[in-house]
């Protein structure tokens, strides 16, 4: 691909053949092998008392003591159980953690502790010696979602996959497991971008203070407005209203700014029309998990979006896009 214009084209092919989009776009070459079944098969699956309109949820966004006790278990299952998912202490610790028939949603996948323990091995076998180094992570409701490198060297940002695991618990246990992973691309990006795929770059003009739960909320809206505005509407003037002009990007296939979306949608390029389905929103950042807007139940979750929201604008963004 020699430029950006080339890429966007490839990547709205990926598009029509079933993989998602946002501004940063799929590289040829540097998505997971094919054998990796839980990132091409993740699925959505809603529980019937829950919608798309509520983000995916049934439990109260205002419940911040549940969130940082839900948030606490998903950091431990994570940190205390991928260095060695086949060792006692780890199953031990998953078997505190997630209930018997929770499901990850994973072709083939078991039920219960053993499917996310399976799941880390596989990370491992095609990342050897991989560290699990979390750069971000959210709780939202009964939902937790991990922004995490499973690198080689957790120093050097460029190496190994990018993930992102999204949890839903119950009673202090995960009842369901979602995981999307993306190998990192290596090399020069043609799009002159070389900001890494984690890094926390945007920096306020003035200090603020954290948001409150009702403005993480508004936040939220304000994101998945904007994503089902520009993927499932095609409304680019949505990039004018709730875009910061030089929004900071982190998928190296695009530069930053909302200069290179523009050129895409003014190119004619057509996408089948998209959705958030689960969302979640902490601290500045909202999560959003999108699939196909015609989508049927066991369909794929096409990407998960992290959008640094501040001020009423989008400042900053972050994907993970399976290969499929």
């Amino acid at each position: 691909m020699t430029n950006l214009r080339t890429t966007f084209l490839a990547r709205g092919l990926a598009v029509l053949a079933g993989t998602a989009l946002f501004a940063g776009l799929h590289v040829s070459g540097s998505a997971s092998a094919s054998t990796d079944a839980h990132a091409i098969s993740a699925t959505t699956s809603t529980p019937t008392n829950a919608s798309i309109a509520d983000g995916g949820t049934t439990a109260s966004r205002h419940d911040t003591a549940t969130e940082h006790r839900n948030a606490c278990r998903i950091h431990r299952l994570l940190t205390g159980t991928f260095s060695a998912p086949d060792s006692r202490s780890a199953k031990r610790l998953a078997a505190k953690v997630v209930a018997p028939h929770a499901v990850t949603h994973a072709a083939g996948a078991s039920t219960g502790p053993s499917g996310i323990l399976a799941q880390f091995a596989a990370d491992r076998a095609r990342v050897p010696g991989a560290h699990a180094v979390i750069k971000h992570l959210a709780a939202d409701g009964d939902l937790v979602a991990v922004h995490w490198q499973i690198a080689p060297d957790p120093k050097d940002e460029r190496r190994g996959e990018a993930a992102v695991d999204l949890f839903r618990l119950a009673n202090d246990r995960v009842v369901e497991h979602w995981s999307l992973d993306q190998q990192i691309a290596t090399g020069k990006p043609a799009s002159g971008n070389t900001n890494t795929m984690f890094s926390d770059l945007y920096r306020p003009a003035h200090r603020t203070k954290a948001p409150t739960e009702r403005q993480e909320e508004r936040n939220r809206v304000l994101a998945v407005r904007a994503y089902d505005s520009l993927f499932r509407d095609h409304d680019v003037s949505v990039l004018d209203r709730d875009f910061d002009p030089a929004y900071l990007q982190h998928n190296p296939v695009a530069p930053n700014g909302t200069a290179a979306l523009k050129q895409l949608f003014a190119g004619g390029a057509q996408f089948p029309a998209q959705q958030s389905v689960i969302s979640l929103s902490d601290g500045d950042i909202v999560w959003t998990f999108s699939q196909r807007v015609d989508a049927k139940s066991g369909d794929p979750i096409l990407a998960a979006d992290l959008f640094r929201v501040d001020g009423g604008k989008v400042r900053e963004h972050w994907d993970v896009v399976p290969a499929s």
